[in-house]
């Protein structure tokens, strides 16, 4: 009774004795993706729960979720991909995470028997799954009878029936990708890859041979098949090497869609993008980026406007039109059987959240499908018009689901999230503005404590997400690492802390000339002005000690708390960096044979825009976290920062993983991280 009045006492106060722990925010199960059987009313997808990755099925009228794979341990070997058979039996899926540059499966436990990245087969109805062989991206055949999957750029084949060993479909140069079978299964498009330009191949399972169509120098991809088979359409982009990468890249040589014919290998032009805006092709985030409807129409995702949105040109040729009208950004797309429209997830409407839209592709004005204060994603097309879909708000975290005819939601698997979730103790983030020191609005949220008091001064932490390309939303994120971010976020806010998440330039969500935003990244840090910008509007709020003022970030929001340390130790009293960006010419300079090298002053400006090139002025103390087997930023980028300030005797506190990756893989990394960082914050600013 008296540690429990204690403990009362304390949070009244100071919000010391937090309401929920790290643990319990992270305990629902994540779902990574979902997809719809063809002709079944089925549906399938994948969860991260408490670590195990697993595959769960649920099956129309009831839509009772339930577990068909049976991995039990935390081991960082994650599913993805999931490709259903036409007729809903089967299940093709991938298990394990990518190579890095040495070829090396990620191997998180450091397991001595190692760990590979393999195409398996399933049963809906559950059983054991059966190993086809190393590789990526599975495929059916259209009569389900076959399996085609990648490796190594390779395209591998196996009948499914009988005891039939996987091989090599055909030898080609180059590396394949974006596999698409013909409607009657006789035929597979693919791209093929030959590093400075790219084909679209067509192979012949009657004949066994590889027809090339139209080939250029230019760069093709998306092969999309007519209904009737006997075109392809795809993607042309000409072959020109933005001059620096994480860089503002607004206008290029146009891209065009072509028409080619199977059998006779003639092409034509269908559409060109116009010079200026829209003229670098941005696909959408999820879903097919070309597609050929039953209507005659191909429908692809333009930036014409300076909104990443969708038209439809006629395959015979004429004016594009918009189908998805307005300032917001299309992020997932799904057509709907029969061709005539597409499920949408947008922004349309509600900036910080996504909502469901039905798009007709002949006529007709988007129809909203959801809408209100919660965040819905990844549509599934299932029979009698019900959807399948991803959705959270600010307190649920994300779940499967299903929208049924009557606009109601029915979630797949609620045991999924545990009955002490902390949903009550989790606070409803809200939008705020702020300026950044160039006078650029910058979009933010903002999380204060529930107990905060009238005159009371709080510390205060800045959270950067990564990417760049992301935005954070008013809710719990449709992506893995920002939804455990968003955990911690309101984990931070249940110790006292107010907590401002901000959506920095050269973030999605907000346009393309947001995104593409002027100076940004190794190009001259422009993002620094925001970070500053924060801190400012933070300092002058009522509520706000600006004498307690944390930063934290993962990734590019690594970069951007070493680039606020680094740069403002004045401004931010202590940060947690896990994984960033320190030196940009390092991290961006080709070193490959032949490889066009930057040029000395693309050098100095990438150094200029690095946090280690004002490591001089780093004073205030940091938490580095990253491990070792990261494939997006390199360890050595921390392992050169903490060199550095060791001379300059900066105080540094490290947590390092060994074998783990970037997106950590393992769910004891993840809470041993983010109490880490709890820890380091509360001695710093408390």
């Amino acid at each position: 009774m008296l540690l429990r009045s204690f403990c009362v006492a304390v949070l009244s106060a100071s919000s010391l004795c937090a309401q929920f722990t790290i643990e319990q925010a992270l305990s629902s199960a994540f779902p990574w993706e979902i997809a719809s059987a063809p002709k079944a009313n089925r549906v399938a997808w994948v969860t991260s729960w408490n670590g195990p990755w697993n595959i769960w099925v649920a099956e129309g009228p009831s839509f009772q979720g339930r577990q068909i794979t049976g991995y039990t341990a935390d081991d960082g070997q994650e599913i993805s991909q999931l490709a259903w058979s036409d007729d809903g039996r089967r299940l093709l899926f991938v298990r394990g995470g990518s190579p890095n540059r040495s070829g090396e499966v990620p191997n998180p436990t450091s397991s001595p028997r190692g760990a590979d990245q393999s195409v398996w087969v399933i049963d809906a109805a559950g059983g054991e799954p059966r190993k086809l062989g190393e590789g990526v991206d599975p495929r059916f055949s259209p009569d389900g009878s076959r399996a085609v999957w990648l490796k190594s750029g390779a395209v591998w084949s196996v009948e499914l029936e009988g005891e039939a060993k996987p091989a090599i479909l055909f030898k080609a140069r180059g590396s394949a990708s974006d596999l698409a079978f013909s409607p009657d299964g006789s035929r597979l498009a693919f791209s093929s890859s030959r590093t400075d330009h790219a084909f679209i191949g067509v192979y012949d399972f009657a004949s066994k041979d590889i027809a090339w169509l139209d080939p250029s120098t230019d760069r093709d991809s998306l092969p999309a098949w007519s209904p009737d088979g006997k075109s392809i359409a795809f993607l042309r982009v000409p072959s020109e090497r933005p001059a620096i990468p994480f860089g503002a890249r607004r206008t290029a040589t146009p891209w065009s869609l072509r028409i080619a014919d199977v059998r006779g290998g003639e092409a034509r032009e269908v559409f060109k993008a116009a010079v200026g805006r829209g003229s670098v092709f941005q696909p959408v985030f999820n879903g097919p980026s070309l597609i050929w409807t039953q209507t005659g129409d191909l429908v692809f995702p333009w930036e014409r406007t300076g909104w990443k949105l969708l038209y439809a040109v006629p395959a015979a040729g004429g004016a594009a039109r918009v189908l998805t009208p307005g300032s917001f950004e299309v992020e997932y797309v799904e057509p709907e059987p029969g061709g005539t429209s597409l499920l949408v997830s947008s922004n349309q409407d509600d900036i910080d959240r996504r909502h469901l839209w039905r798009v007709p592709v002949a006529s007709g004005a988007p129809a909203r499908l959801t809408a209100g204060k919660g965040i819905e994603w990844a549509p599934a097309v299932l029979g009698n018009g019900v959807i399948a879909l991803l959705r959270s708000d600010a307190s649920q975290p994300a779940c499967a689901a299903v929208r049924l005819p009557s606009g109601e939601f029915k979630d797949l698997a609620p045991s999924t999230i545990p009955a002490d979730f902390p949903t009550k103790g989790l606070i409803e983030p809200q939008p705020v503005k702020f300026a950044a020191t160039d006078g650029l609005e910058i979009p933010a949220q903002i999380f204060l404590p529930r107990d905060l008091k009238p005159g009371e001064k709080r510390p205060a932490v800045i959270f950067f997400h990564g990417g760049s390309r992301r935005q954070m939303l008013l809710g719990w994120h449709p992506m893995y690492y920002y939804h455990n971010a968003y955990a911690f976020n309101q984990y931070l806010a249940s110790r006292g802390y107010i907590v401002l998440s901000v959506n920095y330039r050269s973030g999605v969500g907000y346009g393309m000339e947001f995104r593409e935003a002027l100076d940004y990244g190794a190009t001259g840090a422009s993002e620094y002005q925001d970070v500053a910008g924060a801190g400012l509007y933070l300092r002058n709020r009522a509520d706000v000690d600006p004498k307690r003022i944390g930063l934290w970030g993962g990734s590019y929001g690594g970069y951007l708390t070493a680039l606020g340390l680094a740069r403002a130790s004045h401004l931010f009293a202590a940060g947690v960096d896990f994984h960033g960006v320190h030196e940009w010419v390092r991290d961006i300079q080709d070193t490959r044979p032949g490889a066009v090298q930057m040029k000395e002053d693309v050098q100095r400006r990438a150094w200029e825009s690095s946090p280690m090139s004002s490591v001089d002025s780093w004073r205030s103390p940091v938490l580095l976290i990253h491990g070792d087997d990261d494939r997006n930023v390199a360890f050595n980028q921390t392992v050169q920062l903490a060199d550095e300030l060791r001379k300059r005797k900066v105080e540094f506190e490290e947590l390092i993983f060994p074998d783990e990756v970037h997106d950590f893989l393992l769910q004891k990394n993840w809470l041993r991280a983010y109490r880490a960082a709890a820890s380091f914050l509360d001695r710093k600013l408390k």
